[in-house]
């Protein structure tokens, strides 16, 4: 995969007149280099700006355009004895992650710091629209009570990641876009894991403890916890994963509003609830395309292989009941004409995603996956104006 990132970085690649630990194949073909190699440089625009950085850059690699030669990406790459998988990976990563030192790193890899799209953990949450939502009309959501909650889901963010990375580390081996990570590749043993768990656990805690909560909401915050948890195993029993993932996220905007107003509301809360639901199905069984083969072979179930060849219906069947939930948690609100247009753009962003993602490419499924951000940021902004104009 990393091979992609050879295709304009050097004319001393197109040259092939690197000293590799191989003999050089014959002369590379710059279209032969491009075609199979697409994907991953449209899912990693930014690494080429960073080849420049990694050591010893003439020895990284070469590339064949031997016809006899597999096609698999992982063999049209040569790397250079001085340049891991790993290191061209971390080159475009953000310089939070290349401060750390070393020991730290593997911990950081858990929580996803090696990549730029980090920022997601912060924002593709249900409390941002939960909060707001439950602001007094005319006035803004409490800003230091969101920052808090800010924190406290940036940790539940890692907590995720290193529950699902350590119950998943055999699956993840045989997997070739996970097989890197720290419990995968044995740079991380569990018991390291569940003290890295323990450790979040008290951050939670203490999130919690400054939060001042109420045992109703203490109540919910350790049952997001439970959820949290118990998904990874949802992948062994059943092939809708993806929805109890969205029960967990769906849970997060309970704990959002009983923060505010130390009471629920189902009558907003139950649709708004539903709609997270349908969206988490949206964008999880879009990013299960990516693994979709690897699963079969592993014996991972999801909404991916559930739905088969009707899974476009099926992504616009969620897209509607989405939208249908926050109009009606929006009506129930009585929140003003500029939530209806956000919700109108941001529906508008679900229909591009399911109608221009091809679901048979793991990088354009990766970018329609990430791209859910902005449908986030604008039902977030919708409900923000729409409070603050009724």
């Amino acid at each position: 995969m990393a091979s992609s990132l050879i295709f304009g970085v050097s004319p001393r690649i197109i040259k092939c007149n690197l000293p590799c630990s191989s003999p050089c194949r014959p002369p590379l073909n710059p279209v032969l280099l491009d075609l199979p190699l697409r994907s991953f440089k449209q899912s990693h625009p930014h690494i080429c700006k960073n080849f420049r950085s990694l050591p010893k850059f003439p020895t990284i690699a070469c590339h064949s355009s031997n016809p006899t030669s597999s096609s698999s990406p992982e063999n049209d790459m040569i790397i250079g004895d001085n340049v891991s998988k790993q290191q061209i990976l971390e080159a475009d990563a953000p310089w939070m992650y290349k401060c750390l030192p070393e020991q730290l790193k593997p911990y950081a890899r858990l929580g996803r710091f090696h990549i730029k799209a980090i920022w997601l953990g912060w924002f593709d949450f249900p409390m941002l629209w939960s909060i707001p939502l439950a602001a007094d009309p005319g006035h803004l959501p409490d800003l230091k009570l969101l920052a808090l909650f800010l924190v406290a889901r940036f940790v539940l963010k890692i907590y995720v990641n290193t529950v699902n990375d350590l119950v998943d580390r055999d699956f993840d081996k045989r997997v070739e876009r996970s097989k890197n990570r720290p419990f995968a590749s044995g740079e991380l043993t569990p018991f390291q894991g569940l003290c890295f768990i323990g450790f979040q656990l008290h951050c939670f805690l203490g999130a919690g403890i400054l939060l001042k909560l109420d045992k109703l909401s203490w109540t919910l915050w350790g049952t997001t916890l439970l959820l949290f948890f118990i998904y990874p195993f949802m992948k062994r029993m059943t092939y809708w994963p993806q929805a109890f993932l969205g029960l967990a996220m769906g849970w997060e905007t309970l704990l959002g509003w009983q923060a505010v107003k130390g009471s629920l509301d189902l009558a907003i809360l139950s649709p708004l609830f539903a709609s997270t639901v349908f969206w988490v199905l949206l964008a999880d069984t879009i990013y299960a395309h990516q693994d979709k083969k690897d699963d079969l072979k592993v014996g991972v179930k999801s909404t991916a292989l559930l739905f088969g060849d009707s899974n476009k219906m099926w992504l616009t069947g969620f897209s509607i009941a989405c939208i249908g939930c926050l109009a009606l948690c929006g009506f129930n609100a009585t929140i003003g004409w500029p939530f209806y247009a956000f919700l109108a753009a941001a529906s508008g962003q679900l229909a591009w995603q399911i109608l221009t993602v091809d679901l048979s490419s793991p990088a354009d499924c990766n970018n329609k996956f990430v791209s859910n951000i902005w449908f986030g940021a604008l039902i977030s902004a919708g409900i923000v104006a729409g409070k603050l104009i009724i």
